[in-house]
């Protein structure tokens, strides 16, 4: 393998460990997510067992009702994963995020970007369920959970299925629910003829908390494209609008993932503190936006290094935000380019309590992000590869030749100030510290047990 494909392998493997070595629990991710027994097998042969599939439901606008799934069952599945797999999980999920972050801002240079690292990775691990060997091999490489040890032309595969269940656990460490919100819902249409695979079905399941698969017949594709965007808005509850575009007669399948995340501040701002004011999107733009204002005591650090400064908001017990600033003079690119784990990490290390009056613009966003374009982002390779002209789905479907035409995320944010939350009126001591988030900045929200980071974002114009 290392010969057919080393200048790949290098680079996903560059994009995979770089910068997290020092953070990376001492147990291979492998060794927790590997089949048992799991054994190298060779990428030449064909696939060792036959799939098991199962005929997929034709659309009807009219019936709305998810898949049908053992809750009892998948409770209890997610209830017996260890915090340990959780821990790693989170390791490897933060890593290939703030790469796939980093990679796609860049590539959207002045525009605001978001994106849920959790919810990008358990997408990538749902279609990884329906890759054949070879395909498979570079997901793994990519998510960080190759083995390192196979023999040349072999690939000992891991249980995708422990995967999203772990990343389910972590998505269901939601501790104040009058506070947090987050949900995953998926979609998949495939076309008429087609049986879909049993270890997809249920990867869907295994991640989501509702999923909706459906068979479409594309030989009118305008016809198909509405009916499957009128169905994926009424079952998002009009979350999702006009999604999918250019489908076409010849598409086999369309796949979406959303993540919902909706959160509250702990300490809520003062609505009478809230005013218009400047915000400077660059040079020479100024755009008036809504700052709220709270003086408080908040935990805080001013990072010399990368010459930015960090404000930690508390949205729950567990779910925290970060607010990166960067200081008069470098840009928000110079600090995209230096983000990794460890800095987080040193900053959540050298946050110290003190008196701020912050102030910082209203803000609630949503992206829809094409896999292909993500991956694009990091190298046309990886798309082509993954996603592209050379990536077999044979364990997808009972068709040979089984394309993935669209695979899509809808993330949306939303910080509310009308829920759960307590103004705190009290007169502070002291001269605080006044520090107005009023130019493009970078935040991130994270779980505090599992350490995932659930959102990373840029707001380069919060008026858009």
């Amino acid at each position: 393998m290392q010969r057919l494909w080393s200048p790949l392998v290098v680079l996903l493997l560059s994009y995979c460990f770089s910068g997290s070595q020092a953070n990376r629990v001492y147990i291979h991710p492998f060794s927790l997510f590997a089949f048992t027994n799991a054994t190298c097998e060779d990428l030449q042969t064909p696939v060792s067992k036959p799939q098991e599939t199962f005929p997929v439901v034709p659309l009807d606008i009219e019936v709305l009702t998810p898949d049908s799934r053992n809750l009892s069952k998948l409770n209890t599945q997610r209830q017996n994963t260890t915090s340990e797999r959780m821990v790693v999980l989170a390791e490897l999920s933060n890593a290939l995020g703030l790469r796939m972050f980093k990679a796609f801002s860049s590539s959207q240079k002045g525009t605001n970007t978001l994106l849920s690292p959790v919810n990008t990775f358990g997408s990538l691990v749902t279609l990884y369920l329906g890759a054949s060997k070879t395909t498979a091999s570079f997901f793994q490489f990519l998510l960080g959970l190759s083995r390192g040890t196979d023999l040349e032309d072999c690939v000992s595969l891991v249980d995708g299925h422990k995967i999203l269940k772990t990343l389910q656990s972590i998505n269901s460490l939601v501790d104040d629910k009058a506070n947090v919100e987050v949900a995953t819902l998926i979609w998949a249409f495939t076309r008429r003829d087609t049986r879909l695979s049993k270890d997809f079905i249920q990867g869907t399941q295994d991640f989501s908390d509702s999923s909706f698969i459906r068979s479409v017949d594309f030989s009118k594709p305008q016809e198909a494209e509405q009916l499957v965007n009128s169905f994926v808005e009424k079952t998002s509850e009009g979350e999702v609008k006009s999604i999918f575009k250019d489908v076409n007669s010849s598409s086999n399948f369309l796949f979406l993932s959303s993540f919902y995340f909706e959160g509250n501040w702990k300490a809520t701002f003062d609505p009478e503190k809230t005013s218009l004011q400047e915000f400077h999107v660059d040079e020479t733009t100024t755009v008036m936006v809504p700052l709220m204002t709270h003086t408080g005591h908040y935990n805080y650090t001013k990072d010399e290094v990368r010459r930015c400064t960090v404000v930690k908001l508390p949205l729950s017990k567990q779910f925290k935000m970060l607010l990166v600033l960067p200081h008069d003079g470098p840009s928000l690119h110079e600090l995209e380019s230096k983000l990794n784990t460890e800095s987080i990490t040193d900053w959540n290390q050298n946050l110290q309590e003190g008196l701020l009056e912050l102030s910082l613009p209203k803000f609630s966003m949503s992206s829809v992000t094409d896999l292909r374009d993500l991956l694009t982002s990091m190298s046309p390779e990886i798309e082509d590869k993954l996603l592209g002209s050379e990536a077999e789905f044979s364990q997808l479907s009972n068709h040979k030749r089984f394309t993935i035409d669209k695979a899509l995320n809808k993330v949306v944010f939303e910080m509310s100030e009308e829920r759960a939350g307590h103004q705190d009126r009290m007169q502070q001591a002291g001269i605080p510290l006044k520090l107005s988030i009023n130019r493009p900045f970078f935040f991130s929200v994270t779980e505090g047990n599992s350490n995932a980071i659930f959102m990373l974002g840029k707001i380069t114009n919060p008026a858009l």
